[in-house]
């Protein structure tokens, strides 16, 4: 399968990450990625960019060397009600949002419980577009809810190819998402998490994780540019409206 957009990535700006935004371009096109998003962590991230750094970000071009370019952020969940560490102007400026949790952001880890309620309180945030790295054995939830209410929200699951070798354990839970979603008809999405340029678009193990469960390029956002495009577009509409009511 041919993916054609990596949608987690992370800058120097992260401050635990290695390349610049050129370089990341430089290694979207190496590796055949026709679109990459931009999305450092949120400020509640150790080392994290300051607010001004989302703000800004419109200063960067639609385009470099032919790569299309998603200026977004991987928000953090700093508690149980799934809220994010940006203001809701600064998110619905931006192309596109992830939500994750992270340990040491704000929502360390609880009950499989209270973890379940933080993530469906995200999902339900019209703001959010993807759920990152959900199958993080750190923060148990129940998956076929989460699944439900994504569904419903038309918010996605990452499936998250770093998670491998970054968070042990992440596979069989990963495998459990993939699963649960082919059986649910919810679309998902693959993300590198790539902190370094030459991950951008190295897929390998989220893709052999999601041909095992079944998936196929229909199951995927990212398996093509028209997708990705619609489904941010589409997005982009509910931010819009949030803007003109506030």
């Amino acid at each position: 399968m041919n993916l054609v957009a990596d949608l987690h990535t992370h800058t120097i700006a992260s401050g635990h990450a290695y390349s610049t935004v050129n370089e990341m371009a430089a290694g979207a096109k190496e590796n055949g990625i026709e679109i990459l998003a931009i999305t450092d962590h949120g400020p509640n991230m150790p080392g994290g960019p300051h607010l001004y750094h989302f703000g800004n970000l419109r200063v960067l071009p639609e385009t470099i060397d032919g790569v299309r370019i998603i200026k977004g952020v991987e928000a953090n969940v700093f508690d149980g009600l799934g809220q994010l560490d940006l203001p809701v102007e600064v998110l619905a400026n931006l192309d596109l949002v992830l939500a994750g949790f992270h340990v040491g952001a704000g929502y360390n880890p609880r009950s499989k419980e209270e973890n379940t309620a933080a993530m469906i309180n995200a999902i339900q945030n019209p703001l959010v577009d993807i759920i990152v790295h959900p199958g993080n054995p750190e923060y148990e939830v129940e998956i076929s809810k989460v699944l439900e209410v994504a569904k419903k929200e038309q918010t996605l699951l990452e499936i998250n190819n770093s998670s491998y070798y970054s968070r042990p354990g992440s596979k069989e839970r990963c495998l459990e998402i993939a699963k649960e979603a082919k059986e649910m008809e919810v679309k998902v999405s693959l993300g590198t998490d790539a902190h370094y340029c030459k991950q951008v678009g190295k897929f390998d193990l989220a893709l052999e994780l999601v041909e095992k469960a079944g998936l196929g390029a229909d199951d995927i956002l990212n398996s093509s540019v028209q997708q990705v495009l619609d489904f941010i577009a589409t997005k982009r509409e509910v931010k819009e409206e949030l803007l003109e009511v506030d």
